[in-house]
């Protein structure tokens, strides 16, 4: 499997760590930040679910600013192949 070697930018890894630490940040919200979190200074990329859970976060209109793109940030270190 290839690796994708882009990174979340520092401001976005950021917004992850302060949703993780928000008490009420939603459930979705810390997964999506988690996956940003994880994929920071490593080769790490978005699994096919985590990958499915940001699509759709993407196309709902009940969620968030911060939570669409912290789901963009996931889809953009996603396996191209895919």
């Amino acid at each position: 499997m290839a690796k994708n070697t882009k990174q979340p930018s520092p401001g976005v890894t950021e917004k992850a760590a302060r949703t993780l630490a928000n008490k009420n940040s939603s459930d979705i919200a810390k997964s999506l930040a988690g996956s940003v979190v994880a994929q920071s200074n490593t080769k790490k990329q978005t699994g096919a679910d985590m990958e499915t859970t940001a699509s759709n976060v993407l196309k709902s209109n009940k969620y968030s600013d911060n939570t669409k793109e912290l789901a963009g940030s996931v889809l953009s270190q996603s396996n191209k192949k895919r």
